[in-house]
Formats: structure tokens, C-alpha cells, sequence
């Protein structure tokens, strides 16, 4: 009997998307060979899971669980927005905040190593049994976890944007509406000096070269440019206007646009100590079908024939 290797696993596993120790019984079953592994597998699946594994995720929800000082953020997606209403989707999202909750796991691979389902079965293998059943390719994304002996806070706005904060307060709604305003006004940061440089750096390009347009046109105008040292002073005013703009404590209040976050935190004697953000798909290039030209390449495909 050959023996199966753990790059045999992988090769079968990317072929098909189908969890590991699937794969390892399939070539077992199948004495090593692949293309027998891989239709064991598909035949097992309803043929779903391995086709649909290379179609882009880009929709889908996200998750939040809060329990005894512990909280988790999951992003899990789908390839449309219909599945992500799916009953078992969902619970396949709440599955997953849960364990990484519960379970601290390392990373992506970790979580979906965890039992999850009926019959011990893993997150990865209640997803591949999922894909077969409706045939579309999901994915867990990314996850944060908190664990505190602070207070933790969520809010979800609709299933695709979602916020867990951790504050030290008493009262709990200051913590709940802070939740909400980060979801609303999307900070980057808590604070300005935590702003990433090179979100700092393209604010700084952009400001240079709205500089250097104006001053094409003064002097295509006749007129003398900007000295350097108003530029200057143009450019760092662009930079501190987007820090004010994107971190949190800096933004005015969604419930009182006369107060800051810093401000109303103050007042409230609350102090947030951390948040974090998902939306879903941001980032991820979502594949655009361009109709009239499909339908234009179909007649004439069709006149050639």
C-alpha cells in the first residue's frame, strides 16, 4: 500500500477544499491515488466543495461573543449576500466567535482544527459539509479576541459591520455607544500618535500633490506659487485634520456632535482601553462581471460558429 504523505494531504486539500483528515481517508481508501481520492471526496461532497473552493468570498458576516470577560470579532464569508442570511451560515459565524472565545486559538488554521459539530466533527469539516450542501465556497476570514478584567461591548450593525470595545466604566452604555459610533464613523486608530505612519504618509502625498497642482495652474495662470514654507505649513494642516478625522477620541460624537468621544469619555468617567472594527469584504477584490461583454462575446462566438 502506498504510503500517503502530508503533501499528498495538501495537494488533495487544495484540489478540493475538503478538511485535511477528509483527504487523508480519501487517499487511503483510494491506495494513493489522487484522481481516485479526489472523485471519493466529490462524490462525498455532492461535488460542490472542490469547485467552488477558487470562486472569490467577498460577502458574507460578521460575529461577535461576549462571555466573563472574554469577547471575540470573527469575519466569516460567503460568495453572495444571499447565503450570508443562510440559518446554518450564521451558525457557522457564531460557532466561530464562540471557540475563539473559548479556545484562544492561534490563528485561521487553529480555529478550524477545533471540534465544532456533531461527531466531533471540526469548524473545517462542518464548513465543507456546508459547501456541499448549498454549493457556494465560504471562508473564515480573520478573528480578534479579548480578554480582560476591564468591560467588553459589541454592536453589530445589520450582520456586516461589527465592534467589540473594551472600557473601563460604569456605566455600560457609554461602552455600547461607543461601539456604535465606531461603527458608524470608522476610526483607524484610539488615538492620533497611533495612527499607522503609512496611512500618515499617503494623507502627506496626497496634500503634496493637490500642492504641486495648484501651483502648475498659478503659474500657467501667471501668478507666483505658494511659497515653500506656506506649503509646508498646507501640508502638516492637511496631516493633523485627517489624524482629528480618523482617530476615536478625536472624532466629534455621533449622539453630540458638540462633544468629542475624548470628551464625552471624560464626562462619563469611562476610559476606552481598545476596539476593533470588521466590515465585511473590505479589502478583498471582488470579481466584477462585465454582462454586455459576455453576451457580445457569446454572439460572436455563435456568428462564427
Amino acid at each position: 500500500m502506498a504510503a500517503i504523505t502530508a503533501a499528498m494531504v495538501g495537494e488533495l486539500r487544495a484540489k478540493t477544499d475538503a478538511p485535511m483528515m477528509e483527504c487523508k481517508k480519501a487517499l487511503t481508501e483510494a491506495e494513493g491515488d489522487m484522481g481516485r481520492a479526489e472523485e471519493i471526496l466529490r462524490v462525498k461532497l455532492g461535488g460542490k466543495a472542490g469547485k467552488a473552493a477558487s470562486r472569490i468570498t467577498a460577502e458574507g458576516v460578521v460575529a461577535t461573543y461576549i462571555a466573563n470577560g472574554v469577547g471575540a470579532l470573527v469575519e466569516v464569508n460567503s460568495e453572495t449576500d444571499f447565503v450570508a442570511k443562510n440559518d446554518d451560515f450564521l451558525n457557522l459565524a457564531n460557532t466561530a466567535a464562540r471557540l475563539v472565545a473559548e479556545k484562544n486559538p492561534a490563528d485561521v488554521a487553529a480555529l478550524l482544527a477545533l471540534p465544532a459539530g456533531d461527531e466531533g466533527k471540526t469548524l473545517d469539516e462542518v464548513r465543507a459539509a456546508l459547501i456541499g450542501k448549498i454549493g457556494e465556497n465560504m471562508s473564515i476570514r480573520r478573528f480578534q479576541r479579548f480578554e480582560t478584567t476591564a468591560k467588553l461591548a459589541s454592536y453589530l450593525h445589520g450582520t456586516r459591520i461589527g465592534v467589540v470595545v473594551e472600557f473601563d466604566g460604569a456605566d455600560e452604555q457609554v461602552g455600547k455607544d461607543v461601539a456604535m459610533h465606531i461603527a458608524a464613523m470608522k476610526p483607524v486608530s484610539l488615538s492620533a500618535d497611533q495612527v499607522p505612519a503609512e496611512l500618515i504618509e499617503k494623507e502627506r502625498s496626497v496634500a503634496q500633490l493637490k500642492a504641486d497642482e495648484d501651483a502648475a495652474a498659478a503659474v500657467a495662470a501667471g501668478k507666483t506659487p505658494q511659497a515653500a514654507d506656506i506649503v509646508a505649513k498646507r501640508l502638516e494642516g492637511s496631516v493633523q485634520k485627517y489624524l482629528k478625522e480618523v482617530s476615536l477620541l478625536n472624532q466629534a460624537f455621533v449622539k453630540n456632535d458638540k462633544q468629542s468621544i475624548e470628551q464625552m469619555l471624560k464626562e462619563k468617567s469611562t476610559a476606552v482601553k481598545a476596539f476593533a472594527m470588521y466590515v465585511v469584504g473590505e479589502g478583498i477584490e471582488k470579481k466584477v462581471d462585465d454582462f454586455a461583454a459576455e453576451v457580445a462575446a457569446q454572439v460572436a462566438a455563435s456568428k462564427g460558429a
